[in-house]
């Protein structure tokens, strides 16, 4: 529970309680811990190079491909970020572009089958995680969470905040 405060003057002992509860690092400490058991996994399974900072934009692939432009949008970066992104997803062999049939001045991006077997890789630890977290809080509660969460980006994309 957070202690009431006034408004004017700083308080500690206000601080402290509501940092035991601050959504900004619970979502933080959630995210350090989902990354110090999913990258060095990945490591292990050989995916050396790869980086879980990469993931937003290969989680925004689709099956029949997609243009730089459009992944950008949906990853909410810059086209100029993305294609530097893009160009070092295709080095690295995760992706692999073709020239578009519908615009021939842009290409479209498919996910290669080491970039499949990555993404494989990464549902498998997620899995796990996630297995962990429901021995920790149960069933009904974790989906009572995503759901929750489910709810609340799904109003940050209609809203359009995406910056």
């Amino acid at each position: 529970m957070i202690v009431e405060r006034d408004k004017k003057a700083f308080d500690y002992k206000y601080f402290w309680s509501y940092r035991e509860r601050a959504f900004g690092r619970l979502m933080g400490r959630l995210k350090r811990h989902f990354d110090l058991i999913i990258e060095p996994r990945l490591h292990e399974l050989g995916f050396t190079d790869f980086k879980l900072s990469y993931m937003g934009f290969l989680a925004n692939l689709t099956p029949e491909g997609i243009t730089n432009n459009e992944l950008a949008k949906r990853a909410c970066v810059t086209k100029q970020a993305m294609s530097k992104v893009v160009s070092l997803l295709e080095s690295e062999g995760y992706i692999h572009m073709e020239k578009n049939h519908n615009d021939s001045r842009s290409s479209v991006i498919y996910l290669s089958d080491r970039g499949k077997a990555l993404l494989q890789a990464v549902f498998e630890s997620v899995e796990d995680i996630q297995q962990q977290f429901i021995g920790v809080v149960g069933e009904d509660r974790w989906e009572q969470m995503i759901d929750t969460m489910v709810v609340l980006v799904n109003h940050i994309d209609q809203e359009g905040d995406h910056q």
